[in-house]
Parts: C-alpha cells; sequence; structure tokens
C-alpha cells in the first residue's frame, strides 16, 4: 500500500453496520502486506507481532500507537469483540465489553474517526445509532486510548480501560439499552420548581439515586434509554440517551433551586469540589454539588478527613466535661506531644493567656491535643459525635449516603482525631449537619425528600448538646467567622448572625492539604470540601460563602 493511502486509513474512518445478526465491515487493509485485516494475520500480528519475532522493548513509538490503534477501533466497529480484545492488555475484560456494545447497548451502526495520535495516546470519535424496536437515535461522544508495551510479549497493545468503551464507564461498569426498571421521574424543589441534570449537571448522581429509589412510587411509566449499569446493586444506573420518552411521576424534593443553582457555580470555579447545605431547624437539604470528573457524588458519600472543622465536636465534648470554657483561658503552646507523636500549630504560633474561644478561632491545634490526658477517655469524642451530632446512625436520606465514621482509637490516633485527623472519616454532609446541629443544640438527621413520603424511619439522636454548650459553640464560631481563620472567606456573606470554622487535613502523598470549610448563616448551615485546595479558607471558604448568600 503507498504512503498516501496508508495516512487515509490511519486518520480515517471504520464504519460498521449490523446486517441481521451480523456486521458488515468496510475492508480495511493495514499498512504492509503482511497484515490482512484487523489484527493482521493473528491478534495483534504484523511487525513485531509474530511468534517468531524478537520480543520489542523500550517506549511505544508513535508509529507502533497508530497502527494498533488502528487495529484496535477496525475490529470494535466490526463487531470483532475477540480480535479486538487480542489487541489490549487484558482480553478478559475487553471481550465482553466490545461485545455488549453491539448485543447489550444495542448499537446497530457505528462510526469510529480516530483523531490526531498524542504520543501513546490517541483520541477519537464514537458516532453509533442505538436501535430498539424500530426505534433508532444517534449516540455520539469523543474517548481515548493509549498504547503501551505488554508485560511478557513486549507487543504494543491497548491499554484497557473501561473508559475506551466510553468515557463514562468506571471500573466493572457495563454500556446498556433499553427499557429500565425504574421509571423516570420529574424531581422538583421545594417551591415546585422542576430540577433537570441540564441546569444543574452536578444534580445527575443525586437525581439518578432517587430515580432508583422512588421511580416505581412516583407512578411513571419507562421508556427506552441507553444507561451505565453500576459495578454494585445499591447504586444508580446513570442515564446516557433517551430513545423513547417514559411518563415520568413527579417526585418532590426538599432541595432549593436557587440555593442550587449558586452552589453548582460555586463547585465549578474548583476541581474536585463538594457543598453541602442544610437547614438547620428541619434537617432539609437545600442542596448538594460535586464538580469532579468521575461523577462521584463525594458530597454525600465521601470519605475523607475534615481536619479542624472537625473541632467543633472535639470543642463540644471539652466543654461538656468542663475542661474549657468559652471565655477562659486555655494554653495554646507552640507544639504539643502525645505518644511520641509531635503536634504542631501553622507556622508554629502560640497563644498565651488568650481565651478558649481564640484558641477556636485561630485553630490552635496543641490547645485540644494537651487536654487528651484530662480526658482520660479516648471513646469520649466517638460518643459525643454519635450521641449529640447523630454521626454514624444510619442516616436515610432518600438516597444512599455516608453519615461519618468516628472510631475509638488509642494513642496518637485518639489525639489526630481531637484535631480531625487520623481515622475519622467525613464528607460535606456530615459537617454540614455538624455545623446545624452545634447552630441548634439539636441533631436533625438531613433528608433530600421528606420521610412522609415513603414511611422511612430517621435517625435520631440519643440526647441534645449539653446546656449551655450550643451557645458556647455558636459565640465561637462566630468570633471564627469575624475575626479569626474564617474572617476573610466570610466577610461577603450578609447579616450578622453568621459563624465558620476552617479545616485543612493532610493526606498521605498529597502535594496539598484537603480544604474544608463549615459556616452558617441565620437558617442555613452549609459545608464544602476541596481535594488537595490547601488552607479551609482558600478554596471550600469562598464556596460556602456563595451558597449561605444564595440563601
Amino acid at each position: 500500500m503507498n504512503g498516501a493511502a496508508k495516512g487515509a486509513i490511519v486518520g480515517g474512518v471504520f464504519l460498521a453496520m449490523a446486517g441481521g445478526a451480523a456486521y458488515g465491515v468496510v475492508t480495511l487493509v493495514g499498512d504492509s502486506g503482511d497484515r490482512t485485516g484487523p489484527g493482521g494475520s493473528g491478534a495483534g500480528a504484523g511487525k513485531n507481532g509474530s511468534a517468531t519475532a524478537q520480543k520489542t522493548t523500550g517506549p511505544v513509538t508513535d508509529r507502533e500507537a497508530a497502527e494498533v490503534a488502528k487495529d484496535f477501533l477496525a475490529a470494535w466497529a466490526a463487531g470483532d469483540a475477540s480480535t479486538a480484545a487480542a489487541l489490549t492488555n487484558n482480553a478478559q475484560a475487553a471481550q465482553p465489553a466490545v461485545a455488549d456494545f453491539r448485543a447489550k447497548a444495542l448499537v446497530s451502526k457505528a462510526v469510529i474517526t480516530p483523531g490526531t495520535p498524542n504520543g501513546t495516546t490517541v483520541p477519537f470519535k464514537v458516532e453509533a445509532e442505538i436501535a430498539h424496536d424500530g426505534t433508532a437515535k444517534p449516540f455520539a461522544y469523543d474517548s481515548q486510548l493509549t498504547v503501551v508495551r505488554g508485560a511478557s510479549s513486549g507487543k504494543p497493545l491497548v491499554d484497557w480501560q473501561p473508559s475506551v468503551i466510553h468515557p463514562q464507564l468506571q471500573k466493572d461498569e457495563r454500556l446498556r439499552a433499553g427499557t429500565p426498571a425504574s421509571p423516570p421521574v420529574k424531581a422538583v424543589d421545594r417551591n415546585g420548581k422542576e430540577l433537570t441534570p441540564e441546569r444543574y449537571p452536578s444534580l445527575r448522581p443525586v437525581l439518578d439515586a432517587l430515580r432508583k429509589t422512588y421511580g416505581e412510587k412516583a407512578g411513571g411509566t419507562p421508556g427506552v434509554e441507553v444507561w451505565i449499569e453500576p459495578a454494585t446493586a445499591d447504586a444508580p444506573k446513570r442515564t446516557l440517551a433517551t430513545l423513547v420518552e417514559g411518563r415520568p411521576g413527579q417526585l418532590q424534593t426538599v432541595l432549593d433551586a436557587d440555593v442550587q443553582a449558586a452552589a453548582e457555580k460555586a463547585v465549578g470555579q474548583y476541581a474536585e469540589a463538594s457543598v453541602v447545605a442544610v437547614q438547620p431547624s428541619t434537617g432539609d437539604i437545600l442542596a448538594v454539588a460535586n464538580h469532579r470528573q468521575d461523577g462521584f457524588n463525594a458530597a454525600m458519600l465521601g470519605r475523607r478527613a475534615p481536619g479542624s472543622t472537625m473541632k467543633i465536636v472535639t470543642a463540644a465534648m471539652l466543654l461538656e466535661k468542663g475542661l474549657v470554657a468559652a471565655d477562659r483561658p486555655a494554653a495554646c503552646p507552640p507544639s504539643a506531644s502525645w505518644d511520641g507523636k509531635v503536634f504542631r500549630n501553622q507556622d508554629g504560633f502560640s497563644l498565651q493567656g488568650q481565651p478558649f474561644s481564640t484558641s477556636f478561632a485561630r485553630s490552635c491545634n496543641t490547645a485540644f491535643v494537651s487536654l487528651i490526658d484530662d480526658v482520660k477517655d479516648n471513646g469520649a469524642l466517638p460518643r459525643t459525635a454519635k450521641e449529640a451530632f447523630g454521626i454514624g446512625l444510619d442516616w436515610k436520606t432518600g438516597i444512599p449516603s455516608q453519615d461519618g465514621t468516628v472510631p475509638v482509637t488509642s494513642g496518637a490516633a485518639a489525639a489526630a482525631e481531637y484535631i480531625g485527623q487520623g481515622a475519622i472519616q467525613m464528607n460535606p454532609l456530615n459537617m454540614a449537619s455538624v455545623t446545624a446541629t452545634a447552630r441548634t443544640g439539636v441533631f436533625r438527621q438531613p433528608v433530600l425528600v421528606k420521610a412522609s413520603l415513603d414511611g422511612r424511619s430517621l435517625a435520631t439522636a440519643p440526647r441534645s448538646l449539653a446546656p449551655g454548650v450550643s451557645a458556647q459553640l455558636v459565640r465561637m464560631m462566630r468570633q471564627t467567622a469575624s475575626s479569626g481563620t474564617a474572617a476573610k472567606a466570610m466577610a461577603p456573606v450578609h447579616g450578622s448572625d453568621k459563624g465558620a470554622k476552617t479545616g485543612s487535613a493532610e493526606v498521605d502523598g498529597a502535594a496539598a492539604p484537603d480544604s474544608w470549610f463549615t459556616g452558617y448563616s441565620g437558617d442555613v448551615a452549609a459545608a464544602a470540601m476541596v481535594e488537595g485546595g490547601g488552607h479551609g479558607g482558600d478554596a471550600a471558604g469562598p464556596i460556602v460563602a456563595t451558597v449561605l448568600n444564595a440563601s
């Protein structure tokens, strides 16, 4: 084949159409006589692919990447799952995924157009047609693949990832089409305004989860769709396209469309950001927003150390035990040791003769850690978290959510929990709830839909905060917002009835700590987290401020 013809194929189009039970394939010829079609004379065969060829080592060349990508895409377009799979480094996983593209995703036509390679990464465009019971609809998207050298064979192979088939596919997920089990729902906010993933993109996983839980109860009828089947049965499917519209049932949520819009805009300014807003007087969730590449609902399902925002709970425990008081002096040395681990304050600062409220507002780690010996009970903090703040009580928000973990530990790990590190795991939903509880003194389990809709039982904390403790927490959070570490972020928030707490959580191997921030204004509490965002006020703070101003 001459060079011009070869170039046309590498950058050309692969077309396949279903004809009865099989694809009719446009003939593709390789760039040399030893290739007879996709994959050559054998899977992965070619200049470096024969059984007798010497094993090739070293980086994959641009030419190898382009050739293997061409052959893989051609085999995929032809519906030749075995040949396509043999051109990857994980044939066992690739073969059913490629086969399902036609058999389970109901693709009747597919045009796959390679883009310009970037080294060993080859982008491509899929323009497919999904057909079901005489109805067909276009299904187009962009994806990419990367070519690596096989560990044992030395051959250039497609590095198999589910995202090769579709960019939103993750491990153990599958592409499917047909009539789904759950009918569509028309979700509306507390005022009857419709909530759509087109207008509120980060709500997509929330709306999918609501549909899974309430689709049948809402009274709709299913249509025909393309979706991503999750890896686990308890996760919701994710709809990618609709062939035939179903009749949605209406589902009332307690979300607030205006607050949700503000939350969407706020998290969009940062990568890997999440925020939740809660109404302290009711527990109603007013907004849930995420800005993440993986589409994960980290706002409600995340599990990360919350850093110094956890000092709200630790302070409540210390206040209840009488070991501190907001207006009583508290030691804040530059460092404190516990069980061989040294804890320090940011930049090594210390406070002399200042009340505990100032240590809280300035986020003095040592003022908290140095009191663990006086507490004499490693279970005190976990008990306070569970009994007064409802952490770990199996919340039933209306969709799957994680309600936080504060385990009983010992030694340095127990001291680390006092400042929100160690084994503690939280998400913005949990910390927004913690702030709401501190604000009112009473835990009210957060909900997305009212319990009366399905009769589910909500979690109830065994007790309220001790008298006076809530008032002191509110006072200290106000000081934090006015003159402490949260002052800059909270300055734009309207009104004088506002409080906050900052946090930064160190993560092993990360270049920067996670940024955490939680605050309240009037009857709204919000918490945000930005992975790798730095200190609390740097990234998470402005997100919370934006959401509070929208309420």
